[in-house]
């Protein structure tokens, strides 16, 4: 794949892979996504606006210049914006890569950080030498201030122009809670959400802390996804409910909804509204229970990001899936290219089968999917 240098989120030839839930792989230019949807689905997208949570600073007692990235935090209330856990870095920025860059000074707690206008404390080691639980001074009005004043998108070098926020908003970005953009969301834009309308396909949010994709250090990388605070509005829960009465399908805009809805869905599928963390780690192994499909950007094997991926298809098909994007040069990274994920019809492995090996009860699921799609 070709990495997607500049911060243009909906640039005209972007691409869209999709599989199907009988792996058929197929290319699609990403302006037609709404072509791949049916009448009665459900799209849900992350309406979280991107903090300038890149931090520069010093740290008090060595005088030696660090990066504090924002990573975490308690939850979503406006006035909870004291604590937060984060990743440091010594002297640089985002023009060397992230498993370049030198480690901070040796931190303890209790270490005082000044980061432009905002003065902070160390309040824990976090098992790492680069990840800290940190305390910033004063009012939540003159902390937000703060980090609106002298924040900068977090970002990584291999996207060269410096990042504006403008760069990591997707255009139907609400709140400022995320720490890293919800980059799926970057392929919507009005146009989709009318053509959706039309195709009688429904749209919702939730609000979801999305976090930072690397530390640049394998360990740490390891812990990711951190704990993300979410909020389900009610009306989102109950359009989810209406589209399942309906048959439709629940489409996730990204990693981060699919997430959220996972982390809130009870044993029978239904979905909680409300706040909570996610701390639900998804991979190929999860069973989903609410989402069927996911639209996101393309990842690379290793990451938790293309382990998510592979709750909603074969490990065959994904590999696949990453043959024909490098045939193809498709554009990877947050400003990248995207892929349509539909949620496999996979064989229980307990399964028997007839004399001409089929399933009986997998065929029935592709006749109802083929009965549904008629109409």
């Amino acid at each position: 794949m070709i990495v997607a240098r500049e911060p243009i989120q909906r640039p005209p030839d972007a691409r869209l892979l999709a599989i199907d839930a009988r792996g058929a792989i197929t290319h699609w230019p990403r302006d037609d996504l709404a072509a791949l949807l049916r009448r009665g689905d459900l799209v849900v997208a992350n309406d979280a606006a991107t903090l300038p949570a890149s931090l520069a600073g010093v740290h008090v007692e060595s005088g030696k210049p660090i990066e504090v990235r924002l990573a975490q935090r308690a939850s979503l209330e406006r006035d909870d914006v004291h604590e937060f856990s984060a990743v440091v870095f010594g002297e640089g920025d985002y023009r060397t890569p992230t498993e370049l860059r030198p480690a901070p000074p040796a931190l303890a707690v209790g270490d005082a950080l000044h980061l432009g206008p905002l003065r902070a404390t160390v309040r824990r080691l976090l098992g790492h030498p680069r990840f800290i639980a940190l305390r910033i001074e004063g009012s939540a009005h003159a902390i937000w201030r703060g980090i609106a004043q002298h924040g900068r998108p977090i970002q990584y070098a291999h996207v060269r122009p410096a990042l504006a926020l403008w760069d990591v908003w997707t255009p139907i970005a609400g709140v400022p809670a995320a720490f890293e953009p919800p980059s799926a969301g970057f392929a919507l834009d009005w146009h989709l959400l009318a053509d959706l309308r039309r195709r009688g396909v429904r749209f919702a949010t939730i609000t979801h802390a999305a976090g930072i994709s690397s530390t640049g250090d394998p360990a740490l990388d390891a812990r990711l996804p951190l704990a993300e605070p979410y909020v389900i509005p009610l009306v989102t829960a109950d359009a989810i409910a209406q589209a399942r009465t309906r048959r439709g399908r629940i489409v996730a805009i990204g990693t981060t909804v699919v997430r959220a809805l996972e982390s809130a869905a009870t044993g029978d599928g239904r979905v909680r509204a409300g706040a909570a963390v996610a701390t639900l780690r998804i991979g190929p192994h999860t069973r989903l229970r609410v989402v069927d499909a996911i639209l996101s950007g393309t990842h690379e094997p290793g990451t938790s990001h293309y382990a998510l991926l592979g709750a909603f298809t074969t490990p065959e098909w994904l590999e696949r899936a990453n043959r024909e994007l490098e045939v193809h040069g498709y554009r990877t990274h947050e400003f990248g290219d995207s892929v349509l994920i539909e949620r496999a019809v996979r064989l229980p492995k307990s399964a028997s089968f007839d004399g001409a090996g089929r399933q009986p009860a997998h065929d029935r699921a592709l006749r109802e999917e083929e009965q549904y799609e008629r109409g």
